[in-house]
């Protein structure tokens, strides 16, 4: 197979571009530093898509590796035939080599390897031939291991019966038959106290319709042993296939055949294709629940930070108190407390006191609650003590989803040796609001709230889509080289832990950075590392003003050859005077001006992107956090209110929208948007600030339905 050449079809690109992709993935470049350094090679492929067609590069190459283990297994056995060949030449998945292997696999003992053994396999072969008397023919085979003309038939039926399983061909058509008119069939065994398996108690719907959502909920139920699951194909038309493709006359040995075909589907066929089917089904699904995860969580990680504000951080809780942690512009911690507004102690008018003084002392600008137990609650405490301040103080809430991880950690604990893991989560949650990013990426994607069935998940796809993730978010934002963590710099492309931490090792030594040249005297980090992480790494205030951008340093000379052809200085970019740099170099001309710098002309209008307004963060384009300083309760909401919200998570059968009541209104699919769209993700991202109608309303269960497409609608 010429790999490039089917990936070029596939993806739809340009030849050149995906060779030149592919010597760069083989050569060890990362991703990031492809789709940003590398865009004249690449025809600007943007990294997502890169990440696609490495996942399939990846695939297509294990592919072909196993189609050459698989022949030369089979021609260790001298059975290689030119049909056998060109069928593995031809297979274009995984199952389909498989299947050609299959007859050639060492097998446990069967009943046909037991007939075998019996000499009855020239039997079996004079059946499947069609030509003559098979009892008379058996005959010849009666032996002391085989006493009667029936056990010798008996015996070359078994030897039939597995060789008609093993034929590649017609378990390609079986399986795909299952594939489009089978029917998965589920029964309730018993359900959980919460009901979560009501509607599979009597269910059944066609293969080729179900949902994957559907798929991935009874195989938890089928875990759980809630339910069982069976995919029914009517055995009879199934029989007919297998029939079909080995009889081609009619008597006795036709027969046999028959009968050898039905043993063989009921026995071996039918088990088999089901597990495939299922397999194939979990495969497709789990993809599209990895996909909805990373769709979720890229926006999320994305979201704007506060920036520039002193935070408090309320971690709420009942019985143990509300922790409560300030820090400072940067997130450093300035103070920590326990307060107790809510029950059982509901000491307000104390609580009030305590967090007054906080705001006052440390001239505290918002605060930051954690949406989890006695958040509620927690939330009207702090609208009630803003509208007593003599002080502009808003208020946020939160995600606290997987803070109680990250402050059980070891690397909370290395973080924070003085904390317990309580007053670690306040911490935590305040800086979340400052910047979610950094905060975030120190946590197990996995817990942090925003996927449908992850913990189901095969845990190495998962990881390997999650970083993909990280990796991408961390590099399109930039990392401050002399204040991000370990955790954040381990992201950058060409780094790992190992070295983020020799980085962290090197500034604590030698105080911060001036130069991105100086990485390359940090323990472990090499040329081609300082190659594909220096871009994405940022010094505010270093010696070289580039240093702040996201130019690389390879294009440093020819960055200041494009400045000069315009009459700039690094004064000039230092003092953000190159506003009118982009009309300049379209009146000269954009192909004679990256000509002249030695540039292609997507490097040099980045290059001008980045000069223009250095140490600029691309989320600062994304719409700011809405911050409030009063509260909206379940009950003042009625059917037919419009209200403001967030999206929270997006699923594929709607979108969870945070509308200030602490419980999350759903839009369901349907009531989007009038328009046809295959997945609420065409429309809606985490993050996304909507307007929605509520229209149905169940206060004592707290479920709120919301519709986006009735606003219009109603105005």
């Amino acid at each position: 197979m010429d790999i490039s050449a089917k990936l070029t079809e596939e993806f739809n690109l340009r030849p050149d571009h995906v060779k030149n992709v592919l010597t760069l993935l083989d050569e060890g470049n990362t991703i990031p530093f492809i789709a940003r350094y590398r865009k004249e090679m690449t025809g600007a492929i943007d990294d997502q898509v890169l990440r696609k067609l490495n996942d399939r590069y990846e695939y297509l190459k294990n592919l072909e590796k196993r189609k050459g283990e698989v022949s030369a297994a089979i021609c260790e056995q001298e059975k290689m035939t030119d049909e056998i060949q060109s069928a593995l030449d031809a297979a274009q998945t995984m199952t389909e080599v498989e299947d050609i292997y299959r007859p050639f696999k060492q097998k446990k003992k069967t009943r046909a390897s037991v007939a075998i053994a019996k000499g009855l396999q020239p039997l079996a072969d004079f059946i499947l031939a069609q030509d003559g008397d098979p009892y008379k023919q058996a005959e010849k085979y009666i032996t002391e291991e085989v006493p009667t003309v029936a056990d010798a038939i008996a015996g070359a039926k078994d030897i039939i019966a597995e060789y008609i399983s093993d034929n590649a061909e017609l378990r390609k058509k079986l399986r795909s038959l299952m594939e489009n008119h089978g029917e998965m069939q589920v029964k309730m065994v018993k359900d959980d106290e919460k009901g979560t398996y009501a509607m599979y108690a009597d269910y059944s719907e066609l293969v080729s319709e179900i949902k994957n959502h559907r798929i991935l909920a009874v195989n938890r139920g089928e875990k759980e042993e809630c339910l069982k699951v069976k995919i029914y194909l009517d055995p009879d038309l199934a029989k007919r296939v297998c029939v079909a493709k080995f009889v081609h006359s009619k008597g006795d040995c036709a027969k046999l055949i028959e009968e050898a075909a039905d043993d063989g589907y009921d026995r071996l066929i039918e088990p088999s294709i089901e597990r495939e089917v299922r397999a194939i089904l979990t495969d497709k699904a789990s993809e599209q629940a990895i996909k909805m995860f990373e769709v979720n969580l890229r926006p999320l990680l994305l979201q704007p930070p506060v920036k520039g504000k002193i935070t408090l951080g309320l971690d709420p809780g009942y019985r143990t108190g509300c922790k409560v942690a300030v820090v400072d512009e940067t997130g450093k911690v300035l103070a920590t407390s326990v307060i107790y507004p809510v029950p059982p102690k509901n000491d307000i008018e104390g609580s009030k006191k305590i967090v007054k003084d906080l705001i006052y002392k440390y001239g505290v600008n918002v605060i930051s609650i954690g949406n989890g137990t006695a958040s509620k609650e927690t939330e009207i405490f702090v609208a009630d003590l803003l509208k007593e301040l003599d002080a502009d103080v808003s208020y946020a809430v939160v995600s606290e989803a997987g803070a109680s991880v990250y402050s059980a950690s070891p690397l909370a604990v290395e973080e924070f040796p003085d904390y317990d893991l309580t007053l670690r989560s306040a911490i935590s949650i305040a800086r979340r609001l400052q910047d979610p990013l950094a905060e975030l990426i120190k946590i197990d994607p996995k817990s942090i709230g925003v996927g449908q069935y992850q913990h189901d998940m095969e845990k190495k796809r998962l990881d390997s889509v999650l970083e993909g993730v990280l990796e991408d978010c961390v590099n399109s934002v930039g990392v401050d080289l002399n204040t991000a963590s370990v955790s954040l710099l381990k992201y950058v492309a060409g780094l790992n832990a190992g070295v983020a931490k020799n980085i962290v090792a090197y500034r604590e030594q030698n105080g911060k950075f001036t130069a991105r040249s100086q990485l390359l005297k940090v323990s472990k980090l090499g040329e081609k590392a300082y190659e594909q992480c220096a871009g994405f790494l940022r010094i505010p205030d270093g010696v070289n003003i580039m240093d702040n951008t996201a130019v690389h340093p390879e294009s440093y000379k020819k960055a200041e050859k494009l400045l000069a052809l315009f009459g700039y200085t690094e004064a000039d970019v230092r003092a953000g005077k190159l506003a009118e740099l982009p009309a300049k170099v379209k009146a000269f001309g954009e192909d004679k001006a990256a000509a002249y710098s030695e540039l292609d002309k997507s490097t040099m209008n980045d290059i001008i992107a980045e000069l223009i307004k250095p140490g600029r963060d691309i989320r600062d384009s994304i719409p700011a956090r809405k911050l409030r300083k009063d509260i909206l309760s379940i009950d003042d909401l009625s059917v037919g209110m419009e209200v403001e919200g967030v999206v929270r998570n997006v699923t594929d059968f709607g979108a969870f929208i945070d509308i200030g009541v602490h419980q999350d209104g759903l839009v369901h699919i349907s009531e989007i948007t009038d328009r046809f769209i295959r997945h609420p993700s065409d429309v809606l991202k985490v993050g996304d600030p909507v307007k929605a109608v509520i229209i149905t309303l169940d206060k004592k269960k707290q479920r709120i339905g919301l519709s986006i497409k009735k606003v219009k609608k109603q105005a």
